[in-house]
C-alpha cells in the first residue's frame, strides 16, 4: 500500500473511462474513491463502471469506496414558441403555471413550489447566474419579475432560487429508482442533492438504511445556515461549488468553503471539496495556476478528499488530471507548515476514553518518530476520530468488515485492510506490527503506535493505546 498522499481523490467515472483498465490505472495515480453521477448515463453503464472498481478492488487487494451521487430536483422554465427570447434589463417578465410556449413577456414555469414561495423582492437565477429576475408581484399561479441581468433565455434553461426554502424534497421519483438501483448494486455512499434542512436528511435515511453512508451536499444558503445540523444527521459533508457559487455572491465562497471544513472537522465528519478543481484539465494536458492553488488551499484547510469531476468522466486527459492532483496533494503536505496549520484549527476534545486516546496519539506522534498509527476498528468510528486529530503519521486502519473500509477511503490520512484477526492484546499487536510490515508502512526500527478496544472486537470500546518498535 505504502501511501504517499493523505488527502484523497474523489474521481468521477464518465464517457472517459473506457475499460477496468483504465480504472486500475486512475486508482494506481492517487484515486482512493470513486463517484457515479446519476445526472448522466443510464443504469447499464452504472453497472458496468461499478463492476470495474471492484474487480481492480479485487486485483489490488485495496478497499475503495463507490459514491453514487443523486441528481436531485432540476428546476426549470418552459419552451418558447421561438426557442428563445432576448431579455433586456428594466423589462418585467412574468412566470406562470400555464404549458403555453412563452415570449418576452412570459414563460412557463411548472413549479408551483416556487411560486408559493417567492415574495416580492427577492431575486431568481436562470441559467446558472447568467439571468438575474428580482420579484416585483406575486399571484396564485403566477409571479411578475422584473429584469435586472438581462440576456438570450432558451428553452428548459434551470432556475436557483437563493433566497427561499422550497417545500420540496431532495428526493424526486428519479432519485428512488436510481437509488434502489444503486443499493441494489451495493454502492458504498449516497450523495444527496438540493439538502436545504436537516429534515432532508430524514427522509434520505429512511430509504437507506444501514445499507449505504450518506454524504450530504452543501449547495443551497438554506443548508449553509443550518450547516452544523445537517452534519450531525450524515455521516459527510460535500462543499459542492457548482449551484452554491450560483446562489451565493461568488466571493463568499470561499469563506463558506473553509467554515463548512472547520465544522466538519470540529465534528469528525469527512468533508469533500467538489466542483472545477481542475476544470481547464477537460481539454488541456497542464492546469491553470489559479486551479493548482485552489486545490492546494482545499488541502492546506484541512478537507478530508479533492474531487474531479467533468475532468475524470469527459475530459481528453483523466489521467493526467488525477496525477496533477496526487502532485498538488503531496507538495502541499510535505510543505513545513502545513502540519502546523492543520494542529492550529484542531477540534477540542470531548471528556470520552476514544477522545483522549486519539488526542494521545496525535502528540505522541509529534514527540516520537512515529512510521504509522495501528487502530483496530469494528464500525470505523475511531479511525474517523484519529483521523480528525490530523496526526503527522498515516492511519492504518484494521478492521474486519469491508463496508468499513470502503467508508474510511474518504477520510484523511486512514487506509485499511480487512483483518478478522482479533484474539488479545499480545496477539493484537503482533499482528498490527506485521501487517504495518506487509503494507510498507514501516520498517525494522520503526515506531508504531497501536490502538484497540478491550474486550476485543466490541463497536465503540476503543481504550488501549500501545507504543511498539518494529524489530
Amino acid at each position: 500500500m505504502t501511501p504517499d498522499k493523505k488527502v484523497k481523490i474523489l474521481a468521477t467515472l464518465g464517457p472517459a473511462t473506457r475499460s477496468i483498465d483504465d480504472v486500475r490505472e486512475l486508482v494506481e495515480n492517487g484515486v482512493n474513491l470513486f463517484r457515479l453521477n446519476f445526472s448522466h448515463g443510464e443504469h447499464a453503464d452504472h453497472a458496468e463502471r461499478f463492476g470495474w472498481i471492484r474487480e481492480v478492488e479485487r486485483q489490488l487487494n485495496q478497499p475503495i469506496g463507490i459514491l453514487m451521487d443523486l441528481q436531485g430536483p432540476k428546476l426549470r422554465v418552459g419552451r418558447f414558441a421561438e426557442g428563445k427570447v432576448q431579455l433586456k434589463r428594466g423589462q418585467t417578465l412574468r412566470l406562470d403555471l400555464d404549458s403555453t410556449p412563452g415570449d418576452s413577456t412570459r414563460v412557463n414555469l411548472p413549479h408551483p413550489e416556487i411560486i408559493d414561495a417567492l415574495q416580492p423582492g427577492m431575486s431568481l437565477l436562470v441559467d446558472d447566474g447568467r439571468l438575474r429576475l428580482t420579484v416585483t408581484a406575486k399571484h396564485a399561479d403566477a409571479i411578475d419579475t422584473r429584469v435586472v441581468a438581462g440576456g438570450e433565455l432558451s428553452d428548459r434553461k434551470g432556475v436557483n432560487v437563493p433566497e427561499a426554502v422550497l417545500e420540496l424534497s431532495p428526493l424526486t421519483e428519479k432519485d428512488r429508482r436510481d437509488l434502489a438501483f444503486g443499493l441494489e448494486l451495493g454502492v458504498d455512499w449516497v450523495a444527496l442533492s438540493f439538502v436545504q434542512r436537516p429534515q432532508d436528511i430524514h427522509e434520505a435515511r429512511e430509504l437507506i438504511g444501514d445499507r449505504a453512508f450518506l454524504m450530504a451536499k452543501i449547495e443551497k444558503p438554506s443548508a449553509v445556515q443550518h450547516l452544523r445540523e445537517i452534519a450531525r444527521l450524515c455521516d459527510a459533508i460535500m462543499v459542492a461549488r457548482g449551484d452554491l457559487g450560483v446562489e451565493v455572491p461568488a466571493e463568499n465562497v470561499p469563506r463558506i468553503q473553509r467554515n463548512i471544513v472547520r465544522t466538519c472537522r470540529q465534528l469528525g465528519r469527512p468533508v469533500v471539496v467538489a466542483t472545477q478543481m481542475l476544470e481547464s484539465m477537460r481539454f488541456s494536458p497542464a492546469p491553470t495556476r489559479a486551479e493548482v492553488t485552489d486545490v492546494a488551499n482545499a488541502v492546506a484547510e484541512g478537507a478530508d478528499a479533492v474531487m474531479l469531476s467533468a475532468e475524470t468522466a469527459s475530459g481528453d486527459y483523466p489521467l493526467e488530471a488525477v496525477s496533477m492532483m496526487s502532485k498538488i496533494i503531496r507538495q502541499v503536505e510535505s510543505g513545513p507548515d502545513y502540519q502546523a496549520q492543520l494542529d492550529v484549527n484542531r477540534p477540542s476534545a470531548e471528556a470520552t476514553l476514544p477522545d483522549a486516546i486519539s488526542c494521545a496519539i496525535r502528540r505522541i506522534s509529534g514527540i516520537l518518530p512515529v512510521a504509522v498509527l495501528v487502530n483496530y476498528t469494528e464500525s470505523g468510528r475511531s479511525s474517523l476520530r484519529a483521523s480528525r486529530e490530523r496526526p503527522a503519521a498515516p492511519i492504518l486502519s484494521l478492521t474486519p468488515n469491508l463496508a468499513t473500509a470502503r467508508k474510511l477511503s474518504v477520510a484523511w490520512g486512514v487506509y485499511s485492510v480487512i483483518d478478522a484477526r482479533m484474539y488479545d492484546m499480545e496477539h493484537v499487536c503482533l499482528n498490527a506490527l506485521e501487517l504495518a510490515r506487509a503494507q510498507g508502512m514501516a520498517g525494522t526500527g520503526d515506531t508504531v503506535v497501536i490502538t484497540a478496544g478491550v474486550p476485543l472486537g466490541q463497536s465503540g470500546t476503543t481504550n488501549s493505546l500501545r507504543i511498539e518498535m518494529l524489530n
